[in-house]
C-alpha cells in the first residue's frame, strides 16, 4: 500500500492555491451541503474530549476550524496549513490562531494539544505516516486524534458515486472554480486513500490506541479516531 500523496507538495499546494478563492462554494455544492454535516459530527466527537487545546492540521478556508471553536468554546483551536492562499480565507472567518505550516514538521513542543484533526486533508500529504508521527508528538498523553475523510461506498451505490466522482465532478467544478486538475486529482487520491481496515491498520502502526471508525452518508465520508497512549 502506498503512504502518501499521488504528486509532491508543490503541485498540491499550487492545486489549491489555485482554487482557494472559490474552495468553499464548490465544496458547498459538490457535496450537497452535506459538508457542513460531516464537520459538524467531527467537532462534536472531539467536544467529547473536552479538550483545552485543539491541532487542526491543513485547516485550509478554516470550516472545521470554526465548527470546533464553536462545539468547543472552552478550548483554543489552532489552525495549521501550508497553503497560504488558503489560510487568508480561513482568516476572514476565524479569530482562532492561525499558522502558516507543514504537517510534517510542525512548529510545536511535544504534548501541547489535548486534540488534533485533519478534515480532507490527510491523503494530500506526501507522507501519511510522517504526519501520524508528528500528530503523536504533538498530542499529550492520552491525546485523541480524528481523521475525517472522503471514502469509496460498498455495492452499487459505490458504482454511483465513483461515476460522479471521475466524471461529473471536475466537470461542475471546472465551471464553478475555473479549475479541473485539483478535483481530477480528487478522485484518484480518494481511490488509493486507506479506509476501513486498512487506515485502523495505519493508525496502529502510527501507535494510537482506541481506534474507531463511522461511516457517514453511505460510506462516502468517514470519522476515524484514535488515542495516543497514556503514559
Amino acid at each position: 500500500m502506498a503512504s502518501g500523496s499521488l504528486h509532491p507538495a508543490s503541485k498540491i499546494r499550487g492545486f489549491f492555491a489555485s482554487i482557494a478563492h472559490r474552495y468553499d462554494l464548490a465544496n458547498h455544492l459538490l457535496s450537497g451541503g452535506l459538508d457542513f454535516l460531516w464537520r459538524k459530527w467531527a467537532a462534536r466527537r472531539i467536544s467529547m474530549e473536552r479538550p483545552r487545546r485543539i491541532l487542526d492540521l491543513a485547516t485550509g478556508s478554516g470550516d472545521l476550524a470554526v465548527v470546533l471553536s464553536r462545539e468547543c468554546p472552552n478550548a483554543t483551536v489552532v489552525g495549521a496549513d501550508f497553503c497560504l492562499p488558503m489560510l487568508r480565507v480561513a482568516k476572514e472567518k476565524t479569530t482562532g490562531a492561525l499558522i502558516g505550516a507543514d504537517a510534517l514538521r510542525l512548529p510545536f513542543a511535544p504534548g501541547s494539544f489535548d486534540a488534533a484533526t485533519v478534515a480532507f486533508g490527510l491523503r494530500n500529504m506526501v507522507s501519511w505516516h510522517g504526519v501520524l508521527e508528528e500528530v503523536q508528538r504533538v498530542l499529550r498523553p492520552g491525546g485523541t486524534f480524528l481523521i475525517l475523510d472522503f471514502a469509496l461506498p460498498d455495492g452499487w451505490f459505490g458504482w454511483i458515486y465513483r461515476s460522479y466522482l471521475h466524471h461529473v465532478l471536475p466537470r461542475i467544478a471546472r465551471l464553478v472554480t475555473g479549475e479541473s486538475a485539483a478535483y481530477e486529482y480528487l478522485g484518484d487520491s480518494i481511490e488509493k486513500f486507506p479506509q476501513g481496515r486498512e487506515m485502523k491498520e495505519v493508525l496502529a502502526a502510527a501507535k494510537f490506541a482506541e481506534i474507531s471508525q463511522k461511516r457517514l452518508t453511505g460510506g462516502i465520508v468517514a470519522i476515524y479516531t484514535g488515542r495516543k497512549p497514556a503514559e
